[in-house]
């Protein structure tokens, strides 16, 4: 039988196509997976509702009559019923765990896994309205992790001495997807009637966006448009900036992106510079450079870093001036961005990066499979899950 993999995730499937759905939907190829949701709160009956949005990868949406949020120690009982009955109907018992929440820790508890992967996308105790628990699950999740893998080089430093095998993937791009950009014939109908220049920006909004900052550049660019287009997230709808050049499309499906950014003159990374954004290695930062658009970004590390020679970075107060210099850039400094940006989209793909994950995800089951390894190495494992310095964990 093919080997499963077990990922259980903070982020939703149909939210924002992003760096799960990247790689699950070609780790598919190799694997059955098995994406396992936070929880969903009903009137009705505790079920588990699973639709194939790509081949090979079901997504595990659990329903209970629990409202505490995400993978709360209060719904770990009700999960842990819901986990049994897939284990029995797919044989998922010594699946590959694969972790985006060490929230979701305790489940492990229901596996004897193949092994554990901990990929690291973000440093989620800085986020908004974090679970007070989280820093200590992933004290735990590190404990048992076979591989711990980071979604950027920021991320990997804060990582890399607390586990022995931290590996480094940061974020990539389909750059056949956003290509469609290219042609401007391709713009999405819903923008086309905007007046020009136009500064754009997908993705979420949430605390991380510097909200006062676009609020500012509206102010003073009247004749500027800020399309922006993505959900919003753990803020009210309240505290978003309303004036008559921005412009807030909602979340669009992936395929609509390259359809919005065609009708863009620049690309914004407008991230604030707090503990939230201390460690994001945006992924629209290159999925940008495939569109071949001047990008403006904030002074994010792992932008800066690698990419400080081809997006124009800013403090908040020299953001606008950036984002002049992107619009009045000579044919010759645009040429000479836009061949940088090639070379930086053809260094890379989810697919590489999918295939690389996978070779290591591979050895380690194979180390694991050894028989003087194999039962020790579980054991080990075992007493870290069930010991008094988890003990919160498991309640």
């Amino acid at each position: 039988m093919q080997q499963s993999l077990m990922v259980f995730s903070h982020l939703r499937w149909s939210f924002v196509h992003q760096r799960p759905q990247h790689l699950l939907s070609r780790l598919a190829s190799r694997y059955r997976v098995f994406f396992f949701e936070e929880p969903v709160p009903t009137d009705g009956d505790l079920r588990l509702e699973i639709e194939e949005p790509a081949p090979n990868v079901n997504v595990c949406r659990p329903l209970t009559r629990s409202t505490a949020p995400g993978f709360h120690d209060d719904q770990i009982p009700a999960l842990r019923q819901l986990l049994d009955g897939l284990n029995a109907r797919h044989g998922l018992k010594h699946s590959v765990l694969w972790f985006y929440s060490p929230m979701a820790l305790p489940l492990a508890q229901q596996f004897e896994p193949a092994a554990v992967v901990y990929d690291c996308m973000d440093e989620l105790s800085a986020f908004l309205n974090a679970p007070r628990q989280l820093q200590q699950r992933e004290n735990a999740l590190l404990k048992i992790a076979d591989l711990v893998f980071t979604g950027g080089p920021s991320l990997y430093r804060a990582k890399q001495h607390r586990h022995p095998s931290v590996h480094c993937f940061p974020s990539s791009v389909d750059s056949r997807h956003y290509s469609q950009a290219l042609d401007p014939r391709n713009e999405h109908p819903e923008q086309t009637g905007l007046p020009r220049p136009r500064l754009g920006y997908f993705g979420v909004i949430d605390e991380r966006i510097d909200l006062p900052m676009i609020d500012s550049l509206a102010a003073t660019h009247p004749e500027w448009q800020f399309p922006l287009v993505g959900p919003v997230a753990k803020i009210p709808e309240s505290a978003l900036p309303r004036r008559p050049n921005i412009h807030y499309f909602g979340q669009r499906t992936y395929a609509e992106l390259p359809k919005f950014v065609a009708g863009w003159d620049v690309c914004l990374l407008p991230f604030a510079l707090n503990e939230a954004t201390r460690f994001i290695s945006p992924t629209k930062t290159l999925e940008y450079m495939a569109t071949e658009r001047p990008i403006v970004s904030t002074r994010i590390t792992d932008v800066v870093e690698p990419y400080g020679h081809i997006v124009l970075c800013a403090s908040s107060e020299s953001f606008g001036a950036a984002c002049e210099t992107a619009l009045t850039m000579s044919p010759h400094e645009a040429a000479t961005r836009r061949d940088a940006m090639r070379s930086a989209v053809a260094g890379t793909s989810w697919d590489k990066t999918a295939s690389s994950m996978a070779l290591l995800v591979d050895a380690a089951i194979a180390r694991k499979q050894r028989p003087e390894r194999r039962l020790p190495g579980w054991r080990r494992r075992r007493k870290v899950l069930g010991s008094r310095s988890c003990g919160l964990l498991w309640k």
